[in-house]
């Protein structure tokens, strides 16, 4: 073969001496150096004194608060909230409704209205304070326990229950199963079931967000904020996720909500090392934990972890918000096989999102017990409503189970629709398209 047509395509192909260098550092091992200078080892000093490093021997990654458990601001020198107290008023509603809407779906589901559903009860505090800190071009993927992220983004009642219910109006067009949710402004993509296959998917999303801003400067700056639970991070995709935002750095910022339990498996049974927080540190990722429960201390750190994550054209920020999952995994799990259900009910009583903030705003003066009643009722009646139209509302025409994957439907799909209603038409009394939008017709 000549040699003008055997022509490999590689990087290589320039001159060496025109390659970028990635690698800032001295490639060669001096002599007399007191340190190491091999890549891998940043800035390793020689010993000989031979020791293993021992986690146990090291300090304990601190967990960062504002207020404790009875709503006081526990650093006295510091000044108060840098928050409209508007906008914390709007941060609790917020969380009374998911709180609220939680516990009506939840009831719904144990009577076969509903299919399936997840609560966030012990975890209101970590989606609402979180989001609060993002814009709305900000790129959100999120798991299943991030209701509050939906609420306080603008998700509207209407929204959530046409998503439950899969009706006509739903955004997936009744394609996924309930509590996974997504939209197209503010920007947050559909939540998938497989656990932790958001993560790997937000570093790309976030390193393509870095090469918009590279090819227009002007673009406006953005992160993808990704949420998981510390279940997720024993798969391997976090470990990828990670590696890919840390070695391309990129603009994202990872919030692991740690509420003690994978399901049934808590979190003894799952790492020995300090918490998720100190892979972070392992990947080379500015990393903080924080108190899940305060979501002054949510907020505070999600602001400042978005500044970071937009510096030098983008870096990956790890938050590991604490908390206690104090409700079932699911409706389809019964806690109460694995843990005491008084380790549960002490937990309600002694630290929860919800109540700590409650009594920030009442030491206040901006909370009572009347508005705490009102509001409770009106937000019950308006999650009911919202719930009865939603359910009465039809499923979306047949057609939309073949579509949405390509941009055309494609022979084979069309093929399968043309048999579906073929077999439609030729029993007519064994199915009720009545419940379909457009009945046979919606094929």
């Amino acid at each position: 073969m000549s040699s003008s047509l055997w022509r490999p395509v590689s990087r290589f192909s320039r001159p060496l001496s025109k390659l970028p260098r990635r690698w800032s550092g001295s490639i060669s091992q001096r002599p007399g150096s007191d340190r190491v200078r091999f890549p891998g080892a940043i800035n390793s000093k020689f010993t000989t004194d031979m020791t293993f490093v021992n986690p146990a021997n090291a300090p304990n990654i601190p967990t960062y608060r504002v207020m404790d458990s009875d709503g006081v601001l526990v650093d006295k020198s510091r000044k108060s909230i840098d928050v409209p107290k508007e906008e914390i008023l709007t941060w609790y509603k917020n969380m009374l409704t998911v709180s609220v809407m939680d516990v009506i779906m939840f009831e719904a589901q144990r009577q076969g209205r509903l299919s399936f559903y997840m609560v966030s009860a012990g975890e209101e505090g970590i989606s609402v304070g979180s989001a609060a800190a993002l814009t709305p071009d900000d790129v959100v993927f999120a798991q299943y326990r991030e209701t509050g992220v939906f609420q306080q983004r603008g998700f509207a009642l209407k929204d959530f229950m046409n998503q439950l219910f899969a009706n006509r109006y739903d955004n997936g067009r009744g394609r996924n199963m309930p509590v996974h949710y997504g939209c197209n402004y503010p920007r947050t993509h559909t939540i998938s079931s497989t656990l932790a296959t958001q993560i790997p998917q937000s570093s790309g999303a976030a390193y393509a967000l870095k090469l918009q801003r590279l090819q227009n400067p002007d673009t406006p700056p953005r992160i993808v904020a990704c949420y998981f639970g510390e279940g997720a991070a024993s798969e391997g995709d976090f470990h990828a996720g990670l590696n890919i935002a840390a070695t391309r750095s990129c603009p994202i910022v990872f919030i692991c909500r740690n509420n003690g339990f994978a399901i049934s498996t808590p979190t003894l049974e799952q790492y020995r090392g300090d918490g998720i927080a100190s892979r972070g540190l392992g990947y080379g990722i500015d990393t903080i934990r924080v108190d899940g429960n305060d979501i002054f201390a949510v907020y505070e750190a999600m602001r400042k972890a978005r500044n970071i994550a937009l510096q030098d054209g983008g870096k990956p920020v790890l938050i590991e918000a604490m908390s206690y999952r104090v409700s079932h995994h699911s409706t389809s799990d019964d806690s109460f096989a694995y843990r005491a259900r008084v380790e549960v009910e002490d937990w309600k009583r002694r630290d929860n999102p919800i109540i700590r903030l409650r009594k920030w705003l009442e030491n206040e003066g901006l909370w009572n017990e009347d508005l705490e009643r009102d509001t409770r009722d009106q937000l019950r009646k308006a999650v009911l409503k919202e719930f009865g139209d939603a359910e009465r509302e039809k499923k979306p025409p047949l057609r939309e189970a073949f579509g949405g994957v390509y941009e055309e439907v494609t022979e084979e799909a069309e093929a399968q629709m043309k048999e579906l209603k073929r077999i439609l038409e030729t029993y007519p009394e064994e199915y009720d398209l009545r419940q379909f939008d457009e009945g046979i017709n919606g094929l």
